[in-house]
């Protein structure tokens, strides 16, 4: 129902950023690990079948069912056995939606994800990560995760990127570098798939910047401060009229 999709390094806040805050905890958000395999323990251990898998799942639900008749309202219990079975059905489907070699070299080159990272006059890379990309890659991944049903997807683009109290005009080119592509991508490739009109695309920003500088003014170096007042969003799909 809800999946997150993170950068290599978690946002500022971590987990709070899909909590379930006032509603029943089976509703907070599934992270998906950028590296290595999308979930902990995602594959069942050498030996053990599905079948196998399966009749566990089976004997540890009958169990807690019994223990929930006799607790009646303890909802992180519930919540506990709806991620047993949710474990479960991501075993088998999780392989074949991180798997991006069905996707077309159209729409790889589309989104970009294999894209060089672009370099500044000196040579650098401009983001200065070597991440670029897995903006791109997630915006694919969350096309993906809407064609196959998933209610919620929420994309993070790296925290500290856009906070540019330093060096903003440069700051601020490489967040546009990073996203601008990815984010047209995924709105032609929800479009042309029949997925724009059921989907309402939500694009925010961090803070707004004030107009005036901020710590040491140079030439080349200046940044800008927080302004809590001013945010910037935009939501297309799903009928939304500007």
């Amino acid at each position: 129902g809800f999946i997150v999709l993170p950068e290599v390094s978690y946002p500022q806040g971590g987990a709070a950023n899909w909590s379930n805050g006032y509603l029943p905890a089976s509703f907070q958000g599934t992270p998906l690990r950028a590296k290595g395999s999308p979930i902990l323990d995602l594959s069942p251990p050498v030996g053990v079948t599905e079948a196998r898998q399966r009749k566990n799942l089976d004997l540890i639900a009958k169990l807690n069912a019994a223990h929930a008749s006799q607790h009646p309202g303890h909802d992180e219990l519930a919540a506990r056995m709806d991620n047993y079975e949710l474990a479960f059905r991501m075993q088998t489907a999780s392989p074949e939606l991180m798997d991006l070699s069905g996707e077309t070299q159209e729409t790889l080159d589309l989104y970009g994800v294999n894209r060089a990272e672009p370099k500044a006059p000196g040579g650098n890379p401009l983001g200065g990560t070597g991440l670029f990309g897995t903006f791109a890659r997630n915006c694919l991944m969350a096309r993906r995760l809407v064609e196959r049903g998933v209610r919620y997807v929420q994309i993070f683009i790296r925290g500290q990127m856009w906070d540019t109290h330093a060096d903003n005009a440069n700051a601020t080119k490489n967040c546009c570098l990073e996203t601008d592509q990815p984010t047209a991508a995924l709105l032609k490739d929800l479009k042309r798939r029949g997925l724009f009109d059921s989907t309402l695309v939500v694009w925010g920003g961090e803070f707004g910047r004030t107009v005036y500088s901020q710590g040491t003014l140079t030439q080349t170096n200046y940044g800008r401060d927080h302004h809590p007042r001013n945010f910037c969003m935009w939501m297309a799909g799903a009928g939304v009229k500007g």
